[in-house]
């Protein structure tokens, strides 16, 4: 049974500079459930490299959005990212920190990770409620040697607001009319079929205890829950894996300077090798800081992660942000991000 775990930490990091003055300070996150894994990972290894701990609680990319305009945490984590309308009303500072893929998992017997084959509008009516059965004609005639049941289908999506579902739905959106027409996108939709469970966590638990089922799950929950993942019918027509360099080739033609915030939405890129369901997972900071030292340590961390955390993301099967990337994140902290008194956090 998976176990859904909390990172609980919390950090000392003292400052030397003039503009600070140096105490403990309790850096805290909370949001997104989809790169937990990789931050957990990550502050893990900056707690033995540095001292420093983060406190990071998996809660859903709606939750990240609520807990930072309220000022209950440090950053935000969303895989949502946030339109400019609202990152100007909240005075937030919105990057991205991670790449990776959202995969479908299903629970049938005998069939192995990676040998079932879906397209797009296949998925679509399956979520839609319209596909009940695995051995509907529409799935044996992408999987002619592959042994379905007779079997009822069993729907497992999300039911807390998520970024995750934000991913899913968009993609869903774009190679199906009929799901755009009659439920769309958005973190939180209205599930023509299916139960809920919460977090990446909850659907993976799920979809494990549930003979016959199907959900979506970031590729690293898919892999510890040992769920089998499925292939995916691309936009340039090829069947591709959920790999690490499949969501790298969806991610390598991004223009982050295009949306605001660096909102850039990956589903569905072009690419003979693409991963469909690609996403980014954001930051978002406070770009007035009533803490400075908090937001400071805050930075310190990303920096760190960015600089340091490549190969462990990489690991995970994540995609890090390439370094060309990461310094315009740097760069625009320097101007973006300050204290109360309107003095730079970060130089």
């Amino acid at each position: 049974m998976f176990k859904r775990v909390f990172l609980q930490v919390s950090v000392g990091v003292a400052f030397a500079a003039a503009s600070l003055t140096a105490h403990a300070a309790d850096i805290t996150g909370a949001g997104a459930s989809f790169p937990y894994p990789i931050y957990a990972k990550w502050a893990d290894q900056y707690n033995k490299e540095t001292g420093n701990r983060i406190n990071y609680q998996s809660i859903g990319s709606g939750g990240g959005q609520q807990q930072i305009i309220a000022k209950t945490v440090d950053f935000g984590a969303s895989d949502d990212p946030m339109k400019a309308d609202a990152l100007e009303k909240n005075n937030l500072f919105q990057f991205p920190a991670i790449v990776g893929g959202t995969v479908p998992v299903i629970n049938i017997a005998g069939i192995k990770p990676g040998e079932l084959k879906f397209s797009g509008p296949v998925l679509a009516d399956i979520f839609l409620g319209k596909i009940t059965k695995w051995d509907d004609p529409a799935i044996k005639a992408m999987n002619p040697d592959v042994k379905l049941p007779s079997a009822s289908i069993i729907v497992v999506h999300r039911s807390d607001g998520s970024g995750t579902t934000f991913g899913w739905t968009n993609y869903l959106s774009k190679v199906s009319p009929a799901w755009k027409e009659q439920v769309g996108e958005g973190k939180a939709v209205k599930w023509p079929t299916g139960q809920g469970g919460k977090g990446n966590e909850g659907v993976a638990a799920y979809v494990r205890q549930l003979k016959n089922s199907i959900g979506y799950v970031e590729y690293a929950y898919a892999k510890q829950n040992n769920l089998s993942w499925t292939q995916l019918k691309n936009k340039d027509g090829k069947f591709v894996q959920p790999t690490q360099s499949a969501f790298a080739a969806a991610a390598a033609n991004a223009d982050w300077k295009s949306a605001p915030g660096m909102g850039v939405v990956l589903t569905e890129e072009p690419g003979a090798e693409s991963w469909p369901v690609t996403s980014a997972s954001f930051i978002l900071v406070h770009k007035k800081q009533d803490k400075p030292e908090n937001g400071k340590a805050t930075l310190a961390f990303f920096d760190w992660a960015f600089k340091k955390g490549g190969k462990m993301a990489e690991e995970l099967d994540y995609v890090p942000m390439p370094a060309n990337v990461t310094s315009q994140i740097a760069e625009a902290w320097k101007t973006e991000i300050k204290a109360a008194d309107g003095s730079a956090i970060w130089k």
